[in-house]
């Protein structure tokens, strides 16, 4: 499972990107990752509003997630 970040989420982790081992226990549903990602990152929590895309489409917290699949967590985006 490879999960890209993008924007604060990226800085807050500290790298563009994670990825679980083979080894690995892997989150079942996008709110699981999110749970799982905000243990180990606790300012992850504090982000008011993220998008995340499974394989490249939008989805809700409870969309179930594979081994193989590419996730991106998108923050909100600030503009002027």
């Amino acid at each position: 499972m490879e999960i890209l970040l993008f924007g604060i989420a990226k800085d807050i982790v500290g790298q563009a990107q994670l990825r679980f081992s083979a080894t690995e226990e892997t989150p079942t549903s996008v709110g699981a990752l999110k749970t799982m990602i905000g243990e180990k990152y606790p300012e992850f929590t504090k982000l008011s509003s993220l998008a995340i895309a499974v394989n490249s489409e939008y989805a809700e917290d409870d969309v179930s997630l594979n081994r193989n699949d590419e996730i991106a967590i998108i923050p909100p985006v600030s503009g002027g």
